[in-house]
């Protein structure tokens, strides 16, 4: 085993997995699920990439634009839905 794929906190294995991230905005509580992450089978403990971290800082600037008190978004393929379309009018 690899220094990469071992757990610096426990020294158990590190496996290719899914977290949830939770950021609390001071005015909301923003939500994404399915983040790819490396997670210790033993202890837990969970890391993101840099690409994936940054992809989440974006995602966190413009949820603080919205405001929104409270928002649950999946994350795919390193693809997070930052603008919603409006819906056509009739």
């Amino acid at each position: 085993m690899n220094k990469i794929s071992k757990c610096p906190v426990c020294n158990g294995e590190k496996k290719l997995g899914r977290t949830i991230y939770t950021v609390d905005l001071g005015f909301g509580v923003l939500v994404v699920r399915d983040v790819p992450a490396r997670i210790c089978v033993q202890c837990g403990e969970e890391w993101i990439d840099a690409s994936t971290a940054k992809t989440l800082e974006k995602l966190i600037s413009e949820a603080r634009k919205r405001k929104t008190q409270f928002e649950v978004l999946t994350y795919k393929n390193g693809f997070l839905p930052l603008k919603t379309k409006k819906p056509a009018q009739v």
